[in-house]
């Protein structure tokens, strides 16, 4: 079966109408078009299905220090001293005496433990995951309005790479085809998980 169906012209002649010609170059290009978005939206949403596992936006990070012996004086004054040993500048750090020899310091990325009788330093900070956290932010329309409408623009694309898909092939490779059967069996999936999870109700 031809890609194109053939319309009359006249004495007995027809012309071709490349119809299917069309939807597979829309489909190409806006395939392209789209890719990028759809990355985006893939990985975060990969992200955010197991934020129950981690932290998709931040990575903690734990590495211990030695300082030069024991450290005397009140919480705040062994905070000052461990901060300028390990380098760290952060005006809202806040030391809190939790044990005869334990100051924890607390930061806005982490925390420090420090043993005052031998000077050793547990510290726990988090780390950006920069890419990942970025991804979420535009997948969880964090930009809000003009997001929404980029957001919106890519839905409806999608929507039209899905119905010029099937258009794309005639005869048993298409929709009254093999395409058929897959179209079938997708839509099958959301509708069977419905049907044993119990649906919304659950």
């Amino acid at each position: 079966m031809p890609d194109e169906t053939r319309a009359p012209t006249g004495a007995g002649e027809t012309r071709r109408v490349p119809w299917r010609r069309w939807i597979r170059l829309f489909h190409r290009d806006a395939g392209y078009l789209l890719v990028g978005l759809t990355i985006i939206y893939a990985v975060s949403g990969l992200a955010v299905n197991h934020i129950e596992d981690w932290d998709p936006n931040f990575a903690r990070k734990k590495s211990e220090h030695q300082l030069n012996g024991p450290i005397a004086g009140e919480p705040e004054e062994v905070a000052r001293v461990v901060l300028e040993h390990l380098a760290i500048n952060d005006v809202s750090a806040e030391a809190v005496q939790t044990a005869s020899d334990r100051v924890d310091i607390y930061l806005l990325d982490g925390n420090l433990s420090v043993n005052t009788a031998s000077g050793h330093v547990v510290a726990e900070r988090q780390e950006e995951r920069t890419l990942i956290r970025i991804a979420n932010w535009l997948h969880l329309n964090r930009g809000k309005k003009a997001w929404t409408i980029i957001a919106d623009i890519y839905a409806i694309g999608l929507l039209l790479l899905a119905f010029s898909g099937l258009g794309m092939l005639p005869g048993r490779k298409g929709l009254l085809g093999r395409g058929g059967v897959l179209v079938l069996l997708g839509a099958a999936v959301p509708v069977l998980y419905v049907v044993f999870s119990g649906g919304p109700s659950n």
